[in-house]
């Protein structure tokens, strides 16, 4: 949705009649996952993508019809559907989009607002069901804006988000009409805008600025920290959302709480009165993944001093040394894309593996 609102705006001004498409469930593998959104107007210009260009075609003449319409509804297109291979959709999955005209008023506002500020905020809608379209954003000040209809409907939905929006997760729920469990009358999409992953980088060397380079592909806030002066500056790290002149336990002291899963903590600095600090501090906090440079002699002397710290085998086990995955990884870009693989692994789960030699769904 983020990536449509410069369209949105830009359309909206000029009072173009526009729809909105919005994948909110997958079936086995698809390009796109949940909250992938795509936008037409009245007259066939298009933003952003819901399949990766498989299905664009189709949905244009899907989102046309809902703008003559003026009424949203689910379109589904899948493997086995004879229409599958018509519109291009071949990858082995079922893709269910919801499909509406844009008119969000006060609420759209409010959702740019906090797309600009980076605050958290899920987004639910009624996509089957009494109230089809209906909208609530939900915020995590405790305001809601909006209504899906029944008191009881929005007051589960709401609890159920703000748990969805705490997990960073976007998806569809079933309710009855007045937010009854176990019933299936109203099926709602919960969409979740969490602010992007943080990614802190202790060591301001030449791995770093390769890895903040691709860490901000993924879309990572980077924050380079280094306690030496010289080196740690804007001008060596243009990329990073900000550079840092600081101990790495310091720092870490002051924003660790605010660490989760989705988070990265990469030490860098292959200096014992760096590494240890900042390794110790970041284990005292709940981010994902702590990654730490170093050469197999180098782990070995470092993994001693932090037992002599007070570390344990478990804190142990959570630190991912020497940092990334084994592709035979040698100057900085490489080294860069080792490490941001297995942030990627760790997160999924999977097996490092080429697709080639593997079987079964490619997308879990």
């Amino acid at each position: 949705m983020k990536e449509i609102l410069g369209d949105l705006d830009r359309w909206r001004a000029r009072g173009l009649a526009v729809a909105v498409a919005r994948v909110v469930d997958l079936e086995g593998s698809g390009p796109r996952l949940p909250g992938a959104a795509m936008a037409v107007t009245s007259g066939s210009e298009v933003a952003g993508s819901v399949s990766g260009g498989c299905v664009e075609g189709a949905v244009v003449v899907e989102a046309l019809d809902a703008i003559e319409s003026d009424r949203g509804r689910m379109v589904t297109f899948g493997y086995s559907d004879d229409e599958a291979f018509a519109v291009g959709l071949t990858c082995g999955g079922t893709v269910h989009l919801f499909v509406e005209p844009f008119d969000w008023g006060d609420l759209y506002a409010r959702l740019r607002d906090d797309f600009a500020a980076e605050t958290p905020v899920a987004l639910a809608t009624v996509i089957d069901g009494p109230g089809a379209g209906a909208k609530m954003l939900i915020r995590p000040d405790g305001e809601t804006v909006g209504s899906l209809g029944p008191a009881g409907l929005d007051r589960v939905v709401e609890r159920d988000a703000r748990g969805e929006l705490a997990a960073g997760r976007s998806g569809v729920r079933h309710y009855g009409e007045n937010g009854e469990a176990r019933e299936e009358a109203v099926s709602v999409f919960v969409e979740s805008f969490a602010p992007p992953p943080q990614m802190i980088v202790f060591g301001a060397v030449d791995f770093t600025a390769a890895l903040v380079k691709v860490a901000k592909v993924l879309g990572y806030r980077v924050t380079v920290c280094d306690a030496r002066e010289v080196f740690a500056t804007a001008r060596r790290f243009p990329t990073a959302d900000e550079v840092v002149v600081s101990w790495p336990d310091r720092l870490l002291a002051s924003v660790g709480a605010g660490l989760g899963p989705r988070d990265a903590v990469c030490v860098l600095t292959h200096d014992a009165k760096f590494d240890v600090p900042a390794i110790v501090a970041a284990l005292a906090t709940d981010v994902g993944y702590i990654g730490v440079m170093g050469s197999r002699r180098t782990h070995e002397d470092r993994t001693a001093r932090l037992v002599e710290a007070g570390l344990t085998a478990a804190d142990l086990a959570r630190l991912r040394s020497p940092i990334g995955l084994d592709i035979g990884a040698r100057t900085p870009e490489e080294t860069a894309v080792s490490i941001v693989s297995e942030i990627i692994v760790e997160r999924t789960g999977r097996q490092a593996r080429a697709l080639s030699t593997t079987t079964g769904p490619i997308h879990d």
